[in-house]
């Protein structure tokens, strides 16, 4: 029985802007996007989990008008502190240099590390893996390829190479020979996404 990791449609922000918890909104785009994500979920889908963002809550309460939604605060995308809605080239290269030579365990100042994120993220898979499916969960970037680098124990330094996650990505779990396998349902290409300065 199968678990859907669905990243939330494109959001309403500036590119080259530090978000990650921040309530953004989504584009004017996000009903087609939907309609595409829409095709891949199964109609017997008996537990729904989302980031309570609003980008994420805007889709899941638009794929799932009927179901009851299980809002999970560590589906939540890692906590940018002190940059939260910072254009990442002011950020000083001083602050930011720490953060960018080991993201995975230094942590954005006021905010987390990627292992931190990591973490929370593994905890609440456990539970959702638990409980009865099919099961979809609705998150963001950071929190999906955290999922595929713990499924598949795939070092988190290379997570962001490994797993090319664009908007409106469904990604689809099942069980094989006793191991959770992952399979790209949907993963269309939008454009480039900037999550660190440009001179990096």
């Amino acid at each position: 029985m199968s678990i859907y990791l669905i990243r939330h449609t494109a959001p309403l922000i500036e590119k080259g802007i530090c978000y990650g918890q921040s309530d953004i909104d989504v584009t004017d785009t996000f009903p087609e996007e939907a309609a595409v994500i829409r095709q891949f979920i199964p109609p017997d889908v008996q537990q729904v989990y989302s980031s309570p963002l609003l980008r994420c809550r805007k889709l899941a309460t638009h794929l799932f008008p009927h179901h009851t939604i299980t809002w999970e605060p560590d589906l939540m995308e890692i906590h940018c502190g002190e940059w939260e809605m910072m254009h990442w080239d002011a950020i000083p290269k001083e602050v930011i240099d720490p953060w960018m030579n080991d993201f995975v365990n230094v942590c954005i100042p006021g905010g987390e590390s990627y292992m931190q994120l990591f973490n929370r993220v593994v905890r609440c898979f456990e539970k959702i893996a638990a409980a009865p499916k099919p099961s979809v969960a609705i998150a963001h970037g950071g929190v999906i390829r955290s999922i595929l680098a713990h499924i598949n124990d795939t070092p988190l330094l290379d997570s962001f190479t490994h797993y090319k996650l664009h908007y409106g990505c469904v990604v689809r779990l099942d069980v094989e020979d006793g191991r959770l396998c992952y399979e790209m349902l949907s993963n269309i290409p939008t454009e480039k996404e900037q999550h660190k300065p440009t001179r990096r």
